[in-house]
C-alpha cells in the first residue's frame, strides 16, 4: 500500500514533487473520453527512465507477432494490442536557450491536480531557468462533448527579477515506442505532414501486417493559439509543429492554447475523408474560446455525475475512492460507440493489451445497468453479437463445434497467447451468456435475449455440450483441462465455477428456446436431439463437492494442497506474484480472486445462508486478492451474510486499489474493469440490493464509520434515490410510474 495523492472528496491532487512517483502519477491523471486518452505525463518532456509518455485511440490496435519456437496447433496467430499513438500533446519550452526538463530542474511549489467533478487535469511548479524564476500551469481536458478534440493550456509567468527569452514549440511527434516493443520495433508510417502559421497536421497508417487484419489511418490537426509571436514552422519525416517565442520582463506572462483534433479510418473510409472532416471541424471550434470548449465539457461531466454519484458522509477515502473508479470508468466508456468495450486498463497504460476481456460481462455491464441507460449495456451485449463469427472460428481453432468467445480480442478472434489463459479460461462463455441473463432480469426488456441474444448461447451452448465429456466411472458429465477465475490454478480438472456456468447456461438456453418465436427457432435449428443432450447434461454435470466442510471445492486437486491460510505468509513475500515463482505458486493453495465465491456472488439468491457461509470462511483464508477483481466480491457475500466490519475492509481495498497502489502494480496503469467493485459493494452489498422476479429489493446497513451514503439508480424506465443514515433508509421516486419495491422484507410504494 503507498499513498501518493491527498484525500479529497473531488480531487485526487499532491504538491509533494516525488519524482520517483512520477509513472504511477502519470496513471493517477489519466484522461479519456472513450474515444481517446492518455497518461498524465508531461507534455514538455521527461528525459528520466520514470515515465511512459502514452497516447491511445479507442479501436486501433496492430496484431504483434506471437509465433516463437514452442508454437503448436490451435494457438492464436498473434498478439493484439493497442498502440502507443503519435504525441500530439508535445510542447517543446525552452527559456534562454536551455530546455525545460524536470529530470534536470528541481522545481518548487509543484502540484498535480486532477478535478473529477470537471474532467480535468492541472499542473503547475515554480522552476529556476535561464536567468529567472518561472510559475508554469499546464491545463488539460479530453472533450466528452465533442469526441475528437483534446484542449491543452499553457500560461508562463516570469515571477523573477531578470527578463527571459521564452520559445515554445507545439508538435506533433510520430517517432512513439510502445512500453513492450519488441527491439524497439515502431508501429506507425507517416503518410503526409503540412504545417502554416497556427496549424499542423499529420496523417499516419499502421504499418502493414502479415495477418491480414486491417490497418487504421488517423490524422490528427492542432491548432495553437498564443501571444506570443510565431517564429516558423517545423516539419520533418516524423514530426510538425509551429514555432513562438518572445520576450518576457519580470511579471510579465504568456498564454499558449493548443486544442487538438484526432479522427481515425474507424469512422471515414479514405484520408481524404479525415482531413475534410478535421478541416470543417476545425472552422466550426475556432471561433470558440478554450474556456467555452472547457465549459461544455465540465457541463457534461455535470450531467453524468448527476446521475450517478454516489455520496458518502464521514469518510473522505471512502468518498474519493467511490468518485475515482467511476470517474475512471465513465471515461474509459460510456456507451456511445457499440464498436468499443472496457479493457483492463481503460486508456491509462499498454498491460493487457488493451483489448475486451471477460471483465465486462462479469462486472461493467452490472453497473452501467444501474447508472446508464439501458442502451449502453445493450450495446455492450451487441459487440459480442457483431464478433460471433469470430467466435466460431475460435472454437473451430480448436476442433470444437459452437462458439468459443475469446478470452482477449480486438475483433472477435482470440488474439492472447498464453495457453492456460486463452484456450482453458473458457468460463468466460458462461460469462457472456449470464450477461444476457443478467440484462434481461434487470431491465424487464426481452426482445435481445429471444431475437440476437438467443443466438448466442445456441452458439455457446453447443460448445459446451462438444467440450465436455462423460465419466463412466462417476456416472457425469465433466470439463478438464480448465482454468477458473483463479489463475493461481491453472490446467485443472472440473473447475467447480466453470461447470456450474456450463450446466447453467444449458439450462437457461433451453428456456429461452421455449420462448422465440417460430421464425427465430427456425433460424436456430436446435433439433430435438440437441436439446435432450443439453438436458442430459444440466441434470448430470458434476459439480464438487466436499461432505465433511460443507464447500464447493474449486477443482478435483485443491483440497490435497498444503492448506495454510494467508496469515502464515511472511508479509515480505507478498504480493506472491512478484515474490514467488510461478511453479511455487501454482502448487501453493492461495487464491488470486475470487472462483468458487464468484459463482456464489453470480446466483447469490440460490444457495442458503450455510452454503455461503461455510464456502465464504473457507476461502477467504486462502485468498490474497492480487486480482483487482477480487476483493469486491468478497465484500458483497460479507454484507449478505451480514459480516459487516470484513465487508467495509474489503470495501476499502477494492474503493482505493489504484489510488493506495495495493498490488504495487498501478505504475502500469489503472485497474478499469475493477472500478466497477466499489459502486455493487455500496449497492448490492452495503445496500442489499437484489431483483428477484422483477421486483427491486433493498436491505440496508451503514457502515459504523458513515455518517450516510446515498447512491441515485436506474430500474426499468425509473430513477430512484437511495439514502442510508443513522436514521434509517430514506428511497424516494425521481422520476417515472410508480414502484413497489421490498424493504428488508416490507413491501414499499413509490409516488
Amino acid at each position: 500500500m503507498k499513498r501518493t495523492f491527498d484525500v479529497s472528496p473531488w480531487h485526487v491532487k499532491t504538491t509533494t514533487w516525488a519524482p520517483q512517483d512520477k509513472r504511477l502519477q502519470e496513471s493517477m491523471t489519466s484522461l479519456a473520453n472513450e474515444n481517446l486518452g492518455m497518461r498524465g505525463f508531461y507534455e514538455e518532456g521527461y528525459s528520466g527512465k520514470e515515465t511512459l509518455e502514452g497516447v491511445y485511440l479507442g479501436g486501433v490496435w496492430f496484431p504483434d507477432k506471437t509465433r516463437v519456437g514452442w508454437w503448436k496447433n490451435g494457438y492464436p496467430q498473434y498478439f493484439g494490442k493497442m498502440i502507443n499513438a503519435v504525441n500530439f500533446l508535445k510542447m517543446t519550452i525552452k527559456v534562454d536557450g536551455e530546455q525545460l526538463d524536470l529530470a534536470r530542474q528541481k522545481p518548487t511549489d509543484f502540484a498535480l491536480d486532477l478535478d473529477m467533478k470537471k474532467g480535468t487535469f492541472t499542473r503547475s511548479f515554480n522552476v529556476k531557468i535561464g536567468k529567472s524564476t518561472l510559475h508554469f500551469c499546464f491545463e488539460r481536458f479530453v472533450s466528452i462533448v465533442q469526441k475528437e478534440l483534446v484542449g491543452q493550456r499553457l500560461t508562463v509567468k516570469n515571477i523573477g527579477d531578470q527578463p527571459v527569452h521564452l520559445a515554445i514549440d507545439s508538435q506533433i511527434d510520430a517517432d512513439v515506442y510502445n512500453q513492450d516493443s519488441n527491439y524497439d520495433e515502431q508501429f506507425w508510417d507517416v503518410l503526409d505532414t503540412s504545417v502554416d502559421q497556427n496549424h499542423a497536421v499529420l496523417f499516419s497508417k499502421t504499418k502493414p501486417n502479415p495477418f491480414g487484419t486491417p490497418q487504421f489511418t488517423v490524422g490528427m490537426l492542432a491548432t495553437t493559439k498564443t501571444d506570443l509571436a510565431a517564429t516558423g514552422q517545423q516539419e520533418s519525416s516524423k514530426l510538425v509543429g509551429n514555432s513562438f517565442a518572445g520576450d518576457l520582463a519580470a511579471g510579465e506572462q504568456a498564454v499558449l492554447e493548443k486544442r487538438t483534433l484526432v479522427a481515425t479510418s474507424r469512422d471515414f473510409s479514405s484520408q481524404d475523408e479525415i482531413d475534410e472532416h478535421l478541416t470543417q471541424l476545425a472552422d466550426k471550434l475556432d471561433p470558440q474560446s478554450f474556456d467555452d470548449l472547457l465549459a461544455a465539457h465540465v457541463q457534461a461531466w455535470g450531467q453524468r455525475w448527476d446521475k450517478s454519484d454516489v455520496i458518502i458522509e464521514g469518510d473522505d477515502e471512502a468518498q474519493q475512492g467511490i468518485r475515482f473508479n467511476l470517474f475512471q470508468l465513465f471515461s474509459t466508456y460510456y456507451g456511445n460507440d457499440s464498436r468499443l468495450n472496457i479493457s483492463p486498463k481503460g486508456f491509462t497504460g499498454e498491460k493487457y493489451g488493451g483489448a475486451t476481456y471477460w471483465d465486462t460481462e462479469a462486472y461493467c455491464i452490472p453497473v452501467y445497468l444501474g447508472v446508464a441507460d439501458p442502451q449502453v449495456a445493450r450495446n455492450l451485449l451487441k459487440y459480442r453479437y457483431q464478433q460471433l463469427d469470430g467466435a466460431y472460428v475460435n472454437a473451430q481453432q480448436q476442433g470444437l463445434n459452437g462458439a468459443l468467445f475469446p478470452m482477449v480480442t480486438f475483433n472477435g478472434i482470440e488474439c492472447h497467447n498464453e495457453w492456460e489463459i486463452t484456450f482453458e479460461e473458457i468460463h468466460r462463455n458462461g460469462d457472456i451468456a449470464f450477461a444476457i441473463y443478467n440484462y434481461t432480469r434487470y431491465t424487464g426488456d426481452k426482445s435481445y435475449v429471444l431475437g440476437d441474444g438467443a443466438k448466442v448461447l445456441v452458439a455457446i451452448s453447443r460448445f459446451w455440450a462438444d467440450r465436455v465429456h462423460y465419466s463412466q466411472r462417476k456416472n457425469a458429465y465433466m470439463l478438464h483441462g480448465v482454468t477458473g477465475p483463479d489463475e493461481y490454478e491453472n490446467n485443472v480438472n472440473n473447475n467447480w465455477y466453470t461447470n456450474l456456468l456450463c450446466q447453467w447456461t444449458l439450462k437457461y438456453t433451453l428456456q429461452v428456446l421455449d420462448e422465440v418465436d417460430a421464425k427465430t427457432a427456425g433460424e436456430l435449428g436446435v433439433t430435438a436431439d440437441e436439446k435432450h443432450r443439453w438436458k442430459g447434461i444440466v441434470d448430470n454435470m458434476y459439480l464438487p463437492y466436499d461432505e465433511e466442510r460443507d464447500i464447493f471445492v474449486e477443482d478435483d486437486d485443491f483440497l490435497d494442497k498444503d492448506l495454510k491460510p494467508v496469515s502464515e505468509i511472511p508479509a515480505d513475500q507478498l504480493p506472491l506474484n512478484q515474490h514467488w515463482s510461478w511453479d511455487k505458486i501454482l502448487r501453493s493453495p492461495y487464491i488470486k480472486q475470487g472462483d468458487v465465491i464468484q459463482g456464489i456472488w453470480d446466483f447469490i439468491d440460490d444457495f442458503t445462508p450455510a452454503q455461503k457461509e461455510h464456502n465464504f470462511d473457507f476461502y477467504e483464508q486462502y485468498t490474497v486478492h492480487e486480482s483487482s477483481l477480487s476483493s469486491s466480491i468478497y465484500s458483497i457475500i460479507a454484507a449478505d451474510l451480514g459480516k459487516e466490519d470484513k465487508a467495509v475492509e474489503l470495501y476499502e481495498r477494492s474503493a482505493r486499489l489504484d489510488l493506495d497502489n495495493y498490488n504495487n502494480d498501478t505504475v502500469d496503469g489503472l485497474h478499469i474493469t475493477s472500478m466497477t467493485g466499489s459502486w455493487l459493494d455500496i449497492v448490492q452489498g452495503f445496500a442489499g440490493m437484489r431483483v428477484r422476479n422483477g421486483q427491486l429489493h433493498y436491505a440496508p446497513f451503514l457502515p459504523k464509520k458513515w455518517d450516510a451514503y446515498q447512491f441515485r439508480q436506474n430500474f426499468r424506465g425509473r430513477v430512484l434515490e437511495v439514502r442510508v443514515d443513522h436514521e434509517g433508509t430514506h428511497i424516494k421516486l425521481v422520476s417515472g410510474e410508480p414502484l413497489t419495491i421490498d424493504l428488508a422484507g416490507k413491501s414499499v410504494e413509490l409516488k
